[in-house]
């Protein structure tokens, strides 16, 4: 049985494969095919917001490291 319709994301481009999570048929641009995601699952899975810089944590540290949760209060004023 073959399957053909639009990427369910995009609704531009010739759907060509399939979610292993959710089922949904999306484009080649909409598909990770090293997990075998969909785009909106592989957000999911990875824990972020992809369109926010440094993910749903905000922006690295100028050292290069995400400091969230370190445990490292910052500084306290007396």
């Amino acid at each position: 049985m073959s399957v053909s319709g639009l990427c369910q994301i995009c609704e531009a481009k010739e759907g060509r494969f399939t979610c292993d999570n959710c089922g949904a048929f999306v484009c080649e641009d909409h598909y990770d095919r090293t997990e075998g995601l969909c785009a909106d699952c592989l957000r999911l899975v990875r824990g972020g917001d992809e369109d926010r810089p440094g993910g749903r944590d905000g922006p690295d540290t100028a050292d290069g490291e995400d400091d969230v949760g370190d445990g490292d209060p910052g500084p306290v004023s007396d």
